[in-house]
């Protein structure tokens, strides 16, 4: 059981705070490359579309329309879909995530979905609205490209237009007749041409990736997806603390019952018959009294035993190291412990009680099950969190299923956000690895 990576609002949509870019000659291939091919993909992207919804609403009446309609806005989820590509590509920045509907159920249920999607539909629309945009500023950084590029190289093919007969050039016929005059104002219309492409072709570029961060994405229906999504999230982790915390209660009631009441039950009854001899047979009661103090120490072992395996009092007075070196410690096999926790102060107590657990129960199944030589438990603070290794040379063979220990270990750290994973193949070992919150 590995809870998800949690969402949050604040990551949904980076280019809230991340300017566009500005103008500038680097930039300018970018832009000129991003409004180049807009005009082959908007006739591509316009033609699909109204030929698909238009076939899809003239046949809806008998139902033939309606995968038609859905095929049609799957094509425009693809066009959507390259766009957001290109955007990003074009202006070096993220765009707010997209979000669409799943689609569970049989096959009707799944055409509805898509049918009641208003994303796919603001793809479409994107795919009609903005072919007309496209076709205007492709052809204005088509002139502009032409007249910066001929203007410029007017000095190399203008004096052949001069000697076509009949030829007006357009300084002529605003009545401008020389030759070198008409050469250099040619030459200077393309400079500036030149100068402001940059500017133009990054305005062009703009407004066309505003249309489509503002049609091709739906940060708010993200948000509440993300929201959603992070809400059951903490419901699975709770619930999963809860049941947790009732498995460890009713394992600690099973072996209170089973070790330390039974041996005050014994006790008791060693006392009461040591009460009825001291009277009459106090030699007689010597052995009882030894007896009852050897079942005395007993339970007192038992029940530190059991507080160790909840949280022990040197957790909270000397910190998880020395916890983690006194588990290491008390472990029938040799135990193999780094620790490394950093000078940033202790961990919550949240993140300490669950790394402990962790540890003294992946300890415990390795002393009980993996027939191990050695083990070794490495706990790191990096990132904010704890990330934690328990690996033996034992046999191998451990999973997450259920009703297994370390199903427990999962639901635990599920319930502060933390994650585990158990690499155990048959024959080469356990390596436990988890990671918890720490701040």
């Amino acid at each position: 059981m590995t809870p998800r990576t949690p969402v949050s609002a604040s990551d949904l949509d980076g280019s809230h705070t991340t300017p566009g870019p500005r103008p500038s000659w680097s930039q300018l291939r970018r832009d000129i490359a991003f409004l180049i091919v807009n005009l082959p993909i908007a006739i591509a992207a316009f033609a699909v579309v109204v030929t698909g919804l238009t076939i899809g609403v003239s046949l809806l009446i008998i139902w033939v329309g309606l995968p038609i309609l859905v095929l049609t806005l799957g094509i425009a989820r693809g066009f959507a879909q390259l766009e957001r590509t290109r955007i990003r590509t074009c202006e070096q920045r993220p765009l707010p995530e997209v979000y669409y509907r799943s689609a569970d159920g049989n096959l009707g249920r799944r055409l509805l979905a898509v049918l009641r999607d208003p994303q796919y539909w603001r793809d479409l629309a994107h795919a009609v609205v903005s072919f007309p945009v496209r076709i205007f500023t492709w052809v204005v950084i088509v002139t502009w490209i032409a007249t910066a590029i001929g203007g410029i190289a007017y000095i190399t093919y203008g004096w052949a237009l001069e000697r076509i007969p009949d030829n007006q050039t357009l300084w002529e016929l605003i009545g401008i007749d020389s030759p070198t005059f008409g050469v250099l104002l040619n030459v200077a219309l393309g400079l500036i041409f030149l100068a402001t492409m940059p500017y133009v072709a990054r305005g062009l570029a703009a407004m066309e990736a505003a249309l489509g961060r503002t049609m091709l994405t739906n940060p708010g229906a993200a948000e509440n997806a993300a929201l959603r999504a992070r809400a059951e999230q903490l419901q699975l982790s709770r619930a999963a603390a809860v049941e947790a915390e009732a498995t460890t209660l009713r394992r600690v009631e099973r072996d209170i019952h089973d070790g330390p009441q039974q041996r005050l039950v014994r006790l008791t009854m060693d006392l009461e018959a040591v009460q009825r001899r001291l009277a009459d047979d106090p030699d007689a009661a010597r052995p009882l009294v030894d007896e009852a103090l050897s079942q005395t120490q007993e339970a007192l072992a038992e029940l530190r035993a059991l507080s160790r395996g909840i949280a022990p009092p040197i957790l909270a007075d000397r910190g998880l190291p020395a916890a983690l070196a006194a588990a290491a410690a008390r472990s029938p096999i040799p135990v193999e412990l780094d620790v490394a926790l950093g000078g940033d102060g202790r961990p919550t107590a949240a993140a300490e009680n669950a790394a402990y657990f962790v540890v003294a129960e992946a300890l415990t199944n390795i002393a009980k099950h993996s027939r191990a030589a050695s083990a070794t438990v490495s706990v790191v603070r990096m990132g904010g969190a704890l990330h934690l290794q328990i690996s033996d040379d034992g046999v191998g063979g451990a999973h997450l299923g259920k009703g297994h220990g370390l199903a427990g270990l999962a639901d635990r750290l599920a319930g502060v956000d933390g994650t585990l994973e158990v690499h155990s193949p048959v024959g080469g070992g356990t390596v436990i690895s988890a990671q918890i919150p720490a701040v």
